[in-house]
């Protein structure tokens, strides 16, 4: 758990929008090699939330272990400088990341509170949400103010699940237009693609 975890507040740690329910007119902003990302306007923020769509073909017990390797996921989650779990108390965990931002900009970081929720269908849902002040702010970071999202696993058939990827957030200070633009795209495309390739690896 911990690993899926790191993921979500990772690439989630950036830009997007605050409130789920909010965010409900996706339309599709990039279909590359099996990957579909979708953005969504959300009332009252600048930024957009993200949603990621891929079929892997690996069961969800196989991804879920693979999300759980901490070291091991940081090298396929997209901007991922640094993660770690703060804390474990059964179906919640807390956790802190840092997000790689180029220069100028300054970094990011972000501490997410993340419950599980285990579906009749033999799925997974991890929900996501941002817990700014449980850990004191660090020296040189950004903390992220804001960030709603979840991972989603359902099972496809033998050997085949459906991982969807949704986060929006306020990353907070400022961020160039540029950025906020191509990281809502580009977060959820090479997490994604990152994490099958490690799964179908196994």
């Amino acid at each position: 758990m911990r690993g899926i975890l790191r993921m979500t507040l990772l690439s989630a740690a950036l830009l997007g929008a605050c409130g789920a329910a909010m965010a409900e007119d996706w339309q599709l902003a990039k279909d590359e090699d099996g990957v579909k990302v979708y953005l969504s306007s959300v009332p009252g923020s600048k930024y957009k939330a993200y949603r990621g769509v891929v079929d892997i073909k690996a069961d969800v017990a196989s991804i879920n272990a693979l999300q759980e390797d901490v070291k091991g996921s940081c090298k396929w989650i997209h901007a991922c400088a640094e993660m770690r779990l703060l804390k474990s108390e059964g179906d919640n965990s807390w956790t802190y990341s840092k997000i790689d931002m180029p220069w100028p900009v300054t970094g990011r970081d972000v501490v997410i509170h993340v419950t599980t929720e285990k579906t009749a269908d033999g799925g997974l849902i991890r929900h996501l949400q941002a817990e700014p002040t449980y850990i004191p702010e660090e020296k040189g970071e950004i903390r992220v103010p804001k960030l709603v999202g979840e991972w989603k696993l359902v099972p496809k058939g033998t050997g085949v699940t459906e991982v969807t990827y949704q986060v929006q957030t306020e990353p907070g200070g400022s961020i160039p237009s540029w950025l906020a633009n191509s990281f809502v795209v580009d977060a959820p495309m090479n997490t994604l693609k990152g994490l099958r390739a490690a799964a179908e690896k196994r």
